[in-house]
Formats: structure tokens, C-alpha cells, sequence
């Protein structure tokens, strides 16, 4: 098992991990500063494909976190690397918005409905009845069907919304054709962000707040795992999954000095 003392790079989730409703989460901020201070490469994840790093960053920002546009990774950037990888220059019909978009024109594709090689879809919070329509008869022409995330829903100040993965259904409903889905919980999301750092998964630590999806595909990447008891998880939901973080913490705060001084190691979860 690798020790946290072994990790030169980190991989972090951003909500319930970083920010809660768009407050930092304690100790945050401070962990942010030291991994700055140290020279320690890392990146933020996250399954929005909504908006660009940019955009994340302001946002970020005016939560009381400092994060360079530069240090967040998103599923659409996953995507977009994942796209051009498997077919350079390809065309791409997209249901999404700036952040799809915007990673997909600098990944070199051509945005098209005339027989585009994918359709693409993002979340986004104008889903129209015609643009589903048309990604059906696409896909049923012979568009693969690529997904930026499997997020059924997402948070909202007055409740849950339907997201990309409700529309997913509903196309694979309308189809029979499932889409293949780049972010979290697929590795390949942690594998396109420890290539874009120039990491190696034996020395990288990924910290998330789901079992199902930060901490799985985590394991799957061959990542050192930390759970934190900020956002979705806790101790009690954890007895329900074949699969063990290798730290449970109960916030990032645990973190602050760890990785550079050896202190405040975390109950590994055998413990817990």
C-alpha cells in the first residue's frame, strides 16, 4: 500500500471535497497554498462539463479559493482529449454548453448535424426537444454516442435538476445505444488528468467525497484514495461497497502538512 509520505502529485474533487454550496470547505484553501508552496503538481476535478476552466476558476475564486484555470480538469476537457485521440479532425454534433463546446473546438473538431462521426452529450441547463430529437435520429444513422458524465442529477438551491445522465437515458430509451462515458466513475478521466500533469499513478493521491465515483474509479487508476467526510459519504455508507478508500479522513484539513512533514497521518480504513 502506498504511504501518503510516497505522493508527489494530487487529484482532488471539487464539490464536497473543496466547496460546499459554494463556501470553501475548511482547510482547503490552506492545503491549496501548500501544495503551491511545495512545488506539488496537481489538478481539480470535476464532472461539470457546463463550464470552462476559466469559468470555474471565478467561480472558485468568490468562494475563497485560488485555483488557476490551468489546475482544473474537467469531464468536458477529459472528452475533448479523449475525442481527438480517437479520431483527430473528427466532426461532432453537441448537447451542451461553453464547456463542452469550447474543449471540443480547441481539440480541432468541427461542429456539424450533417452526418457528424459523434454525437455529444454534455449537461447543460437548456435541453431542447428538438436537439434531443435530432441526436436520436444521428445516433440511429450511425453517430456514435459519447457522454460526458453518468450524473443523474445535480444540486440546485431549490433542489435536485435532472442531468446528463437523465438525458442520457432518455436517448439510449429512444435508441438502444448506450454511450460511452469519459468522466468519473471511468479511470480514464484520472488517466487523461495524470498525463496532462505528467504523473504516474504510483505516486499520485486522489482525495473525493463518493464512493461511487471518486474513490472507485480512483482504485481502478491504481491512485493512492483519501475519503472525506465533507460532502456525499460517510463512515456508515461505506460497509456497503466491496471496495475500501485507502484513508478516510474526516476533511481535508487532515492533509494540511502531511505529505511534506509526515504528521497527522489518517486512520487508514482498516481502522475505521
Amino acid at each position: 500500500m502506498t504511504r501518503r509520505d510516497d505522493i508527489e502529485c494530487w487529484l482532488t474533487d471539487m464539490d464536497g471535497v473543496l466547496v460546499h454550496e459554494e463556501s470553501a470547505i475548511p482547510g482547503a484553501p490552506a492545503l491549496l497554498e501548500q501544495w503551491r508552496a511545495t512545488g506539488t503538481p496537481f489538478l481539480v476535478l470535476t464532472n461539470n462539463s457546463i463550464f470552462t476552466p476559466r469559468d470555474l476558476s471565478a467561480r472558485l475564486r468568490s468562494s475563497g479559493i485560488d485555483v488557476p484555470e490551468e489546475n482544473i480538469w474537467t469531464s468536458a476537457l477529459a472528452t475533448a482529449a479523449f475525442l481527438k485521440q480517437q479520431n483527430p479532425g473528427g466532426t461532432a454534433f453537441v448537447i451542451g454548453e461553453a464547456g463542452i463546446l469550447t474543449a471540443l473546438h480547441e481539440a480541432g473538431f468541427i461542429m456539424t448535424e450533417t452526418n457528424p462521426d459523434y454525437v455529444v452529450v454534455g449537461e447543460t441547463r437548456n435541453y431542447s426537444f428538438e436537439a434531443l430529437t435530432k441526436a436520436v435520429r444521428l445516433i440511429n444513422d450511425g453517430a456514435r454516442f459519447i457522454s460526458t458524465n453518468p450524473d443523474a442529477t445535480g444540486p440546485s438551491k431549490q433542489g435536485v435538476l435532472p442531468a446528463t445522465g437523465a438525458i442520457n437515458a432518455l436517448i439510449t430509451k429512444a435508441t438502444g445505444r448506450e454511450p460511452y462515458i469519459v468522466g468519473k466513475p471511468n479511470p480514464m478521466m484520472f488517466r487523461s488528468a495524470l498525463n496532462r500533469i505528467g504523473a504516474h499513478s504510483e505516486t499520485t493521491g486522489m482525495i473525493g467525497d463518493r464512493m461511487d465515483t471518486d474513490i472507485v474509479a480512483g482504485i481502478e487508476a491504481g491512485l493512492h484514495t483519501v475519503l472525506v467526510m465533507t460532502g456525499i459519504s460517510d463512515e456508515s455508507s461505506i460497509s456497503r461497497y466491496p471496495f475500501r478508500p485507502d484513508e478516510v479522513v474526516p476533511s481535508v484539513a487532515e492533509l494540511i502538512d502531511a505529505e511534506t512533514q509526515g504528521e497527522g497521518e489518517a486512520e487508514l480504513t482498516s481502522g475505521v
